[in-house]
């Protein structure tokens, strides 16, 4: 439930693309007021112009003192884009950023060291109600407006949040990059299928729904993903041939995902530095 201070006093939207849109959408269609919403897009697209027409506030001038500014613009608009927010700030604004690999400490140069910053990072299951989204303040963030953004971010999954910034890269190769490493594990176990004979949609199918269903279990269960992988395995079974090739301490998952999470948050530090 994101609380009534956020429709008594505004909410603004920096940037409106995928994830933005996303959001939007989650925010509407739990009953969030959308005549409460100011959303600054260069370039709206024709679900905006059409929200637009039922209230959404686009492209116009801000409210004096919204209650929350949220960040959704490329790391690369930045510059140009923050300061067009900085009229909509008092005293009680949060200023929630989902921008991938933006510091803290970038916002508050621009912002200034007084305004109370949240940084998060969703992933792009968030477009289907499904994502998770860890968050981080920095030390003028008060209960409250954690409150609110959690609110806020919970409209398109989970949320956690985090001890530290520093925690961020790590969050960002596991959860932020991590749906596509699920989308090439699909697509690979799909084409090994075919190289087994199947035909193409019906191994896609398979590895589609057999990923997701997984998933969703793994999820649920209350037992733990090494206690489900047990009950799947039956001793000198099929799927025990097929682990003991992914188990591999040297060539299997453990070593490869390990690599692959390590580089994801070695270039997220890289980008931040």
């Amino acid at each position: 439930m994101i609380p009534e201070i956020v429709s008594r006093k505004g909410l603004v939207l920096l940037g409106c693309g995928k994830m933005g849109s996303a959001m939007l959408e989650g925010w509407l269609s739990s009953g969030f007021p959308i005549d409460s919403v100011w959303v600054l897009d260069p370039n709206p697209s024709d679900r905006l112009t059409e929200l637009a027409k039922a209230g959404l506030h686009l492209n116009q001038k801000l409210p004096v003192s919204a209650a929350v500014c949220v960040i959704a613009v490329k790391p690369q608009m930045m510059g140009e884009a923050l300061p067009k927010i900085i009229q909509a700030k008092d005293s009680s604004t949060v200023y929630l950023s989902i921008a991938a690999g933006t510091p803290v400490a970038r916002f508050e140069g621009v912002l200034g060291t007084d305004a109370a910053i949240i940084r998060a990072m969703p992933n792009t299951p968030a477009a289907i109600g499904k994502g998770i989204t860890p968050l981080v303040g920095n030390g003028n963030v008060t209960p409250d407006m954690m409150q609110i953004c959690t609110a806020l971010l919970g409209a398109v999954g989970q949320t956690v949040q985090l001890q530290s910034e520093d925690q961020m890269d790590a969050v960002t190769a596991v959860s932020g990059s991590g749906p596509a490493y699920v989308f090439h594990l699909i697509e690979t176990m799909a084409q090994a299928g075919i190289s087994q004979g199947l035909p193409a949609d019906l191994a896609m199918q398979l590895a589609k729904a057999t990923v997701a269903g997984a998933g969703l279990l793994a999820e649920q269960s209350t037992q733990t993903p090494a206690e489900l992988r047990v009950n799947v395995t039956s001793p000198a079974g099929t799927t025990a041939a097929a682990l003991k090739i992914l188990m591999d301490p040297e060539t299997g998952f453990p070593d490869l995902v390990t690599k692959a999470i390590k580089a994801a948050a070695d270039r997220s530090r890289a980008l931040r530095d």
